[in-house]
């Protein structure tokens, strides 16, 4: 089986979602996920366009070797520095056919199968985040990812799976811009240094923090003890006329100066998209819709044959530009048009 026929396969069964050859938001502009689109949708389309507008540089005149796609992650070894997206509520934003506990578990699983990780999301329903920590417990290694809810709520999540062993945790503090988190009870929304160092320290384990989007936001998330952060704008879909992730990256980069695991999700797509965002300086990458596009059109095998394409994509790229291992992966090796 080919990702284009687990594409073809899942056409039709993910709700407004048209899962298209070209996940590029064209089609589905601010519709997807529904309840918790914001914006024209055109920081998506930017998302995925400034990692097309940047190109390789081709080299190949140096010693011939197998290329080594593994990377390391707070002590859990994978095949590929690539991970599933935290998706909440997926039977409301892609439709009936599955829903939080079934997707969760064979995204997980899948994803342990195909030797990366997922992260698991979270939404208003307490199950959302119950089911991705119930799927870790079962399924293997996973990152629960919970909103920026009030001081209790969030202190409940984190320790439901402090007690399932998660040994990584997340929080997509951008999220505090969807419509469906805006006068909620419990009451969610951004977080100060203070008490996001106190959440991270009631966690005790290696704690990232997605949404950064700035040099000061960085600096503020390591001042909060982040061990890692995530540039992302949320998929484009909680403020309008921000700057593409692929662009905001280099500088975020530079300005932790290894100190944090950087991580980027927003339109990366391939393995060339990998091995790019990497020359920018991400130690990996998110992948959202495609993930949940390979779930709903072949449940972990369909996780299984997305990796296999990302892998191979991504060696060829190291092949061809002149690097065996994901460290020789520099920024000399892309090019940037202006």
């Amino acid at each position: 089986m080919t990702y284009a026929e687990v594409r073809q396969n899942a056409r039709g069964k993910m709700g407004p979602c048209h899962a298209c050859p070209v996940c590029d938001g064209a089609a589905c502009r601010n519709t997807i996920p529904g309840p918790g689109a914001k914006g024209s949708g055109t920081v998506f389309r930017r998302n995925y366009q400034a990692w097309q507008d940047i190109l390789l540089n081709m080299d190949t005149i140096f010693p011939y070797g197998k290329t080594d796609t593994r990377f390391s992650f707070f002590g859990q070894e994978m095949s590929l520095p690539v991970f599933a997206a935290p998706i909440g509520a997926v039977g409301n934003h892609y439709g009936s056919l599955l829903q939080e506990e079934e997707y969760d578990r064979m995204l997980v699983s899948g994803c342990r199968k195909a030797g990366i990780a997922a992260f698991t999301g979270d939404g208003l329903q307490d199950r959302f985040f119950s089911a991705g920590v119930q799927a870790m417990q079962n399924e293997g290694f996973a990152v629960p990812t919970v909103k920026p809810w009030n001081r209790d709520l969030v202190f409940s999540k984190i320790e439901e799976a402090k007690k399932a062993g998660a040994s990584v945790m997340a929080m997509d503090i951008d999220a505090s811009g969807l419509p469906f988190l805006r006068n909620t009870n419990p009451p969610s929304g951004s977080k100060t240094v203070e008490e996001l160092r106190e959440i991270i320290e009631f966690a005790g384990v290696p704690f990232i923090l997605k949404g950064i989007m700035t040099v000061k936001g960085a600096q503020k998330a390591m001042e909060a003890g982040a061990s890692g952060i995530i540039v992302s704008n949320h998929g484009g879909r909680v403020l309008d006329h921000t700057p593409a992730t692929a662009w905001v990256l280099p500088e975020i980069a530079d300005a932790v100066h290894g100190s944090m695991t950087v991580l980027v999700d927003g339109g990366i797509r391939t393995g060339a998209d990998v091995f790019k965002a990497i020359a920018l300086g991400a130690d990996g990458v998110l992948i959202g819709r495609p993930m949940v596009t390979a779930v709903y059109g072949a449940g972990e095998e369909g996780i299984g044959v997305y990796c296999r394409q990302i892998a191979d994509e991504l060696r060829d790229v190291m092949s061809m530009c002149g690097a065996h291992r994901l460290k020789e992966i520099t920024r000399d090796m892309i090019y940037v048009h202006r």
